[in-house]
């Protein structure tokens, strides 16, 4: 069967917005004439999971018995790979976009797919699997696809397309934490600077950590550009995740500053496309989801470990190609053999009290002024020489929260920053 594969390009964009937290934006740009393709050329192609012992790891545990939270632009549980798999939630930030439109749940449904993908056809060999296939998933929509018209309105007339007040990402968090996730997703951001200060969203990520929910974002796509830090990954209690290629080394479009935590692959991952058939995407968003994948896994397994041993767990298995701590890789990539093994040795700790309702703290000083930067990291994809079918339809996600990110071209269609950071 034809696996159609589209080729993302960044795009950057400034947005300032009456919701709290803006746009970001993401381009989905249709490669060349599609080719016939077989749907295990997709599966061929995931050379992520290898880099993660990830096919070791499904020797313990596939990620039964765990919800991850996917905060995003929704996710299509009607494709192939994700059917059966996908509760959906609120949409937090409303619009006229519906499931179906070609500007809904594009980013969403990539991450997703990575995350727990569980393919499709005789004994599921074909298609996309993500690194913890029999987990479930708890869409919260979160943020706009790029394409989707309400983006482009002033904030004045937003409300009259349908877009919803309030802080979505906060509200997401703590939908997801109260509805059941022991693991949110969280592929987007914003630059941090005086201006972001959200309260809301600090006072979130407490809550859900004070109920044992590991938090795991994008630590952003700026580095040839601002390379400035960026929340929720900047946020205490979130895993920021960092991109790497092929060779294990920090990916060029890769932000790298003191809160990276680990890595994980975020270069010519394939990803489920909203409606069906696959893309090839680069930038920190699919290094986010993958990890929240191998934390879904040692949940599986540990689902007592405390979000702090979770990140402990980790960073001391992870594979650093200098050995030690650097701003490029944090502690290195993750490993999910290797965590599942640490796990095992370890006491629960005991559970931390219940944070503080409200309580807030401002993280930085960033760079630049005037509205965030908002870019689908994880979207960034530029077009492989694979057999697959190329959609002839373009597309574009956006991403409009209180935490956005921005995205940012390539040489050569390199990553962009998807709705990941």
């Amino acid at each position: 069967m034809g696996a159609p594969v589209v080729t993302r390009r960044a795009a950057r964009t400034a947005s300032a917005g009456a919701l709290t937290g803006l746009l970001f934006a993401c381009v989905l740009a249709a490669a060349a004439a599609p080719m016939p393709a077989s749907a295990d050329t997709v599966r061929d192609n995931e050379w992520a999971l290898a880099a993660l012992q990830v096919p070791q790891a499904w020797a313990t545990t596939r990620g039964e018995g765990v919800t991850v939270g996917v905060l995003d632009s929704g996710v299509d549980g009607g494709h192939p790979d994700l059917s059966g798999q996908v509760t959906t939630g609120p949409d937090l930030v409303g619009g006229d976009a519906r499931p179906g439109d070609p500007y809904w749940g594009q980013h969403g449904t990539a991450m997703a797919s990575t995350i727990a993908g569980h393919g499709h056809g005789p004994t599921s060999g074909a298609g996309v699997i993500g690194v913890a296939p029999s987990a479930r998933l708890l869409s919260v929509r979160v943020t706009w696809d790029n394409n989707d018209p309400i983006r482009s309105m002033p904030p004045s007339a937003r409300a009259a397309a349908g877009a919803k007040a309030g802080n979505p990402v906060a509200d997401g968090i703590r939908y997801a934490v109260d509805h059941g996730a022991q693991v949110i997703n969280m592929s987007f951001g914003e630059a941090v600077t005086t201006a972001t200060r959200v309260p809301e969203t600090d006072a979130a990520v407490e809550y859900a950590v004070a109920h044992g929910v590991v938090l795991v974002a994008s630590t952003g796509n700026g580095a040839q550009t601002t390379n400035a830090a960026e929340l929720p990954a900047a946020i205490p209690g979130v895993i920021a995740v960092a991109a790497t290629d092929r060779s294990g080394r920090r990916a060029t479009f890769s932000t790298h500053l003191w809160m990276t935590s680990v890595a994980a692959p975020g270069v010519e991952v394939i990803e489920a496309q909203a409606g069906g058939g696959y893309l090839v995407g680069d930038g920190t968003s699919p290094a986010a989801a993958l990890v929240s994948g191998v934390v879904a896994l040692i949940r599986s397994k540990f689902p007592k470990l405390t979000p702090a041993q979770v990140r402990d767990v980790l960073q001391r298995t992870a594979s650093h190609p200098a050995g030690g701590y650097s701003e490029d890789v944090g502690w290195g990539v993750v490993q999910a053999a290797g965590a599942l093994r640490m796990a095992a040795t370890l006491t629960p700790d005991a559970a931390l009290p219940l944070a503080v309702p409200g309580r807030s703290r401002l993280l930085g000083g960033g760079a630049g002024g005037g509205a965030p930067k908002v870019g689908l990291r994880a979207l960034d994809v530029r077009a492989l020489a694979l057999p697959l079918v190329l959609l002839p339809a373009s597309s574009v996600l956006l991403m409009g929260a209180v935490l956005l990110v921005a995205v940012r071209p390539r040489r050569r269609s390199a990553g962009f920053d998807t709705m990941d950071r």
